[in-house]
């Protein structure tokens, strides 16, 4: 028994030493890499400080030059100081490949290995070691210190498997902090081979690289998972972006971030195509904020905007949420219909006048009521937005006025006739009294002016008769009483901007450049050109339309919320991202249509991401009970791992807030990351109470928040009262089960009716 021991002692030095070299290994190479960073950084430094100096040499095409110069460098060096720390994350050693080929990063670009590659006796050697990070790094003579992870040289290190491995011998995962190297964790793709490299038995370190991804600590904003990203998941990042490409996943199968990744791959892959933008629509402000650092690391910034829903519309957040009754009529298609008929009674809003007085080749001129309303319903008969239509009700008020005056029967002659009308509508126009008129009569309406019209219950009721109930109409003006906007106000907000029409906004006049004024060229250029970098700035400020837009959790948007979006991608290629089971929308099927509708005729290609990274398998297990109640018939995402913890139970002792705060207080000396407790809409602010003074590791949400976001540990409050919140609230329901990647605590209460040992109804077989 003591030799036993012994051996195994000394098979775990090895093992450490073996472990130990190849971290130092790795080390090498990242001090090599961070040199070569250096070096380039002040190249970049250099190049700016020599562009600034070109500026003083006072010609237009010197300081048209600097400018070019300044917007290249700064982006480089941008860039560079962006990526510098925990960038080089993978790495693929490789048989020697069929063709010697090599790609624009230094890489061959052989897929599969060249014949004679694998020995007849099971060995092989490897023949190139390529280095993966999130921008890719050549050394002086342009031989690849690092690849980027988009390039096609990279794709080995996401789609090889052991069924398919391609020319991949090993895959490694290196774990970083800064410039230091903490561990790394190797997969066999073809564990058979005996295979060698530079002279040496290839060692493999780990228990698997997938594992040791998991297995990390989560904190509040999402981290990358370039090194773990998969074969399926892989193929959706790099598929073809013309039309639509749609992904169905459930939880923790990687959904969000294979959309932020599918962002950068997409403008590294075709810059010049996407230079229009790239929009991702995230559900919740909390996404935006969890995934928001996740593409600058990845390499790209400034082309990608990253908006939640409640925030697509200039100058307004949503803060709010909405009773699920009035949600519901808010986002249903119906409120197109209320919100046009809004727009057009908005006019009525301040007692407009009921008669137009002029006078005209000195006659008075007179029109009454009745026929002014008749010429407000001709000029609303047109299509345009109800602001646009001004014009018109104007030339019909003229034409009207004309006519009452019997100058038209004056002239046979058609080119006197004509002067006459023009002298007349002249004439007229330039009264004041016709000018006051006509901004009272057909006043400028703005969104929020007709949404805050809409706020009285007896006006709405007026313009959503047959189209809403009397106890929806009740709700949804109650609501927009409210200070503060939510989602399905901002959604509204847009459809009334659409339905209004903006009117032309006036030119900024630009500042003159301080250097312009030094050299005297103000003499010559009063007013400077746009440099490249001030109209990409402007540009992207402008911006209503996009390239290619990006919809995260898409199942929960509304009807409106789905027009909203797609106002933004009418001339766009799509990726829409979701799970029909976690939708906390109550008319899946009405929001479908809507989504058809935004998306178009374009040809659909379609995705389904069937793995979960993020739960083990004893939570998976517990969360699919709610899930056969929610959506009978659905399959959950398998599990890829188990860790032997069982979901806990527990029942409410003296009160629901000391035993909510226990259980957090446990499973944070149980996790090394966060703890997220997840309770009803109701009862957000109440539970941030309940947790005051436990760290910044805790966090309390409410159930519709916590979509698409992922903790070491949750706790779930009341599973019936999440359930009954809205009818939607299974599938909410089980989208809080699924949170955890380690542990996760249920607490019951009386209304969820536990059984003895703490286990709520609805989570029972």
């Amino acid at each position: 028994m003591a030799a036993q021991v012994q051996q195994e002692i000394a098979l775990g030095s090895v093992h450490d030493s073996v472990r130990e070299r190849e971290i130092s290994v790795e080390q090498e190479h990242l001090d090599r890499v961070y040199r070569r960073l250096e070096e380039k950084i002040h190249e970049a430094e250099f190049l700016m400080n020599d562009a600034a100096q070109r500026g003083h040499v006072g010609t237009p095409g010197a300081l048209a030059e600097r400018d070019a110069q300044v917007f290249r460098a700064g982006v480089h060096l941008n860039r560079l100081n962006n990526e510098y720390e925990d960038f080089l994350f993978g790495r693929i050693d490789l048989l020697r490949g069929k063709d010697g080929k090599k790609g624009p990063d230094g890489a061959y670009t052989a897929v599969e290995p060249a014949e004679g590659a694998v020995r007849e006796d099971g060995t092989a050697d490897i023949a190139e070691t390529l280095h993966i990070g999130r921008i890719g790094v050549l050394d002086e003579e342009y031989a690849p210190l690092v690849i980027d992870w988009r390039a096609p040289a990279a794709a080995p290190f996401y789609r090889s498997t052991p069924v398919d491995p391609g020319r991949v011998v090993r895959r490694r995962v290196i774990r970083s902090k800064g410039r230091r190297v903490l561990g790394v964790e190797d997969d066999l793709m073809r564990p058979e081979l005996k295979a060698a490299l530079d002279g040496h038995e290839l060692a493999v370190i780990g228990d698997g690289a997938l594992m040791a991804a998991l297995g990390q600590a989560r904190s509040h904003t999402m981290r990358d998972i370039v090194s773990s990203i998969q074969a399926e998941q892989d193929l959706v990042i790099r598929a073809p972006a013309a039309s639509v490409t749609y992904v169905e996943g459930g939880p923790g199968t990687g959904k969000t971030a294979v959309a932020l990744h599918r962002a950068a791959y997409l403008l590294y892959q075709d810059r010049r195509r996407y230079a229009g933008g790239i929009l991702i629509v995230s559900p919740t402000p909390l996404l935006v904020a969890y995934t928001e650092g996740v593409l600058p690391s990845l390499g790209e910034e400034g082309q990608v905007a990253i908006r939640a829903i409640g925030s697509l519309v200039d100058g307004a957040a949503a803060t709010l949420y909405d009773a699920p009754s009035a949600a519901r009529a808010k986002g249903s298609h119906r409120m197109l219909k209320v919100l046009r008929k809004a727009a057009r009674g908005a006019l009525e809003l301040n007692d407009p006048p009921g008669r137009l007085r002029v006078v005209a080749f000195g006659r008075r001129l007179e029109l009454e009521a009745d026929e002014l309303e008749r010429i407000r319903h001709s000029a609303l008969s047109g299509t345009a937005p109800v602001n646009l239509l001004r014009p018109r009700a104007r030339r019909l008020l003229l034409d009207a006025l004309w006519a009452r005056s019997g100058a038209a029967t004056r002239h046979t002659d058609p080119e006197l006739a004509a002067e006459l009308r023009s002298s007349f509508d002249e004439d007229i126009t330039g009264e004041d009294d016709f000018i006051e008129f006509l901004d009272a009569w057909w006043p400028e309406l703005t969104p929020r002016g007709v949404l805050a019209a809409m706020a009285d219950e007896r006006r709405l009721g007026r313009w959503a008769r047959r189209i809403l109930t009397p106890g929806e109409v009740r709700r949804v003006a109650r609501s927009l009483k409210r200070d503060g906007l939510s989602v399905h106000d901002v959604a509204m907000l847009d459809e009334l901007q659409a339905v209004l029409g903006l009117p032309a906004r006036p030119k900024k006049k630009r500042e003159l450049d301080p250097l312009d004024q030094l050299t005297g060229l103000e003499e010559l250029m009063p007013v400077r050109e746009e440099s490249q970098r001030e109209r990409a700035e402007r540009l992207a400020q402008e911006r209503t339309e996009y390239a290619h837009v990006i919809v995260d959790e898409a199942q929960d948007l509304t009807p409106m919320q789905w027009r909203m979006v797609g106002r933004r991608g009418r001339h766009a290629t799509w990726t829409v991202v979701g799970d029909p089971a976690q939708s906390s929308w109550s008319d899946p099927d009405e929001a479908a249509q809507a989504r058809d509708e935004a998306l178009g005729t374009r040809p659909r290609r379609r995705f389904t991401l069937t793995v979960n990274y993020r739960n083990p398998a004893e939570i998976a297990e517990l969360a699919s009970k709610v899930l056969a109640l929610a959506m009978p018939g659905s399959e959950s995402p398998s599990a890829v791992r188990s860790t032997g913890v069982e979901p806990r139970f527990t029942v409410v002792g003296e009160s629901l807030a000391r035993t909510v705060r226990e259980e957090a207080a446990r499973l944070l000396d149980r996790v090394d990351g966060t703890v997220g407790v997840v309770v009803a809409m109701n009862r957000r602010e109440e539970a941030a109470r309940w947790l005051a003074g436990l760290g910044d590791r805790v966090v309390a949400l409410g159930s519709l928040e916590a979509k698409g976001l992922e903790y070491d540990a949750t706790v779930v409050v009341s599973p019936a009262e999440i359930a009954d919140e809205s009818p939607a609230g299974l599938r909410v329901l089980y989208v809080a089960l699924t949170r955890a990647t380690q542990q996760l605590t249920v607490v019951s209460g009386e209304r969820d009716e536990p059984d003895a040992h703490g286990v709520p109804d609805l989570l029972r077989d």
